[in-house]
């Protein structure tokens, strides 16, 4: 199967936007491993003046997350499925908080320029054409030592780990998307994480793009070894040796 890109895939989580909240209510610890990787960014308690960007922002479970975690933050949340954004929206949220709609690579031409201090984007880089052109976009839109937190399914190397991950997705994943009409998007989305860098090879990924500090953190559960914080930050002064 090929995978889903840009327009197509869009379009699949469009239609998917009024069942994935449901979806990913079901999964332990999806909500808490969210705010575990915005703590992981490092910012001051509550954010007060600082500028993030939530790259992927889907329905705003990664949003929450962070408005959570830095209450005082202004917090731009930027997606490319309109279905999802609009699903986002309905939701409560600070004055603090503003959704966009645009694909990640093209931040600018939608009037999303940074410098912002920090970058979050949770299960995005694998579903990207290009992952590459992607950091590079969060690299030029992130302040000098602005740091990036990962929120991302890569998987160890283990085959123990890739055996829980497709165990879980065609014994309960799968069926579930099936029944509600979205079998083919959770097939894409089962595949991608297969398909994707390892830890170890998306910590290397971020290294060639340019990024220092980086650092793969695993999370708790039944998701460790499957799914990871990778931490960085953009270069800044005296900060080369940190690479």
């Amino acid at each position: 199967m090929t995978l889903l890109r840009d327009a197509d895939l869009a379009a699949a989580f469009d239609h998917a936007a009024r069942s994935y909240d449901t979806l990913v209510a079901a999964n332990p610890g999806y909500h808490a491993h969210l705010r575990r990787s915005a703590r992981r960014l490092g910012l001051p308690h509550g954010g007060a003046g600082l500028r993030v960007l939530d790259l992927g922002c889907g329905t705003g479970a990664s949003t929450a997350a962070l408005a959570a975690v830095l209450p005082e933050a202004r917090i731009t949340a930027v997606d490319a499925s309109a279905g999802m954004l609009e699903r986002a929206a309905r939701k409560r949220w600070p004055r603090s908080v503003n959704f966009v709609h645009a694909p990640a690579e093209r931040l600018t031409e939608a009037g999303v320029r940074g410098p912002f201090d920090a970058v979050f984007a949770a299960y995005l880089l694998r579903n990207a054409t290009d992952p590459d052109a992607v950091l590079a976009a969060v690299l030029q839109a992130l302040a000098p030592r602005g740091r990036l937190a990962v929120h991302e399914y890569t998987l160890s190397g283990r085959t123990a780990h890739r055996a829980v991950w497709t165990a879980v997705c065609r014994g309960i994943v799968l069926p579930v998307a099936t029944v509600l009409g979205d079998g083919e998007l959770y097939r894409h989305l089962w595949r991608s994480v297969v398909r994707f860098d390892t830890a170890d090879a998306f910590t290397a990924r971020l290294r060639s793009a340019g990024f220092a500090h980086v650092r793969a953190l695993p999370l708790p559960g039944w998701q460790t070894g499957i799914t990871h914080t990778v931490v960085a930050r953009r270069p800044g002064p005296d900060a080369g040796a940190g690479r």
